[in-house]
């Protein structure tokens, strides 16, 4: 338990860049907003061509989960990415 002992957890020299918290300024809400946006506007448009009439339990419904997922995570990692720039951290 040497390692636990030793961890201070509010010492933020001891937090990897990999894990640090960024907070949003307003135009990185703004940003994240539209990246959320753009991906709720691909996953309807996928939902609304690959299904019958819009229903992702239809034929294809796994896929169509899988498509979500990982848009899920992609739409994560874009939103990461964008919360990394200085220009958008308070």
């Amino acid at each position: 338990m040497k390692i636990r002992d030793e961890f201070k957890p509010n010492d933020p020299s001891l937090i990897r860049d990999e894990f640090k918290v960024h907070k949003l300024n307003a135009a990185g809400l703004d940003r994240a907003n539209e990246l959320a946006a753009g991906f709720s506007e691909l996953l309807n448009n996928v939902e609304g061509i690959c299904t019958p009439k819009g229903d992702p339990r239809g034929p294809g419904g796994r896929e169509l989960a899988l498509v979500r997922t990982h848009l899920e995570q992609a739409s994560y990692y874009a939103k990461r990415a964008m919360a990394l720039q200085p220009e958008n951290q308070e």
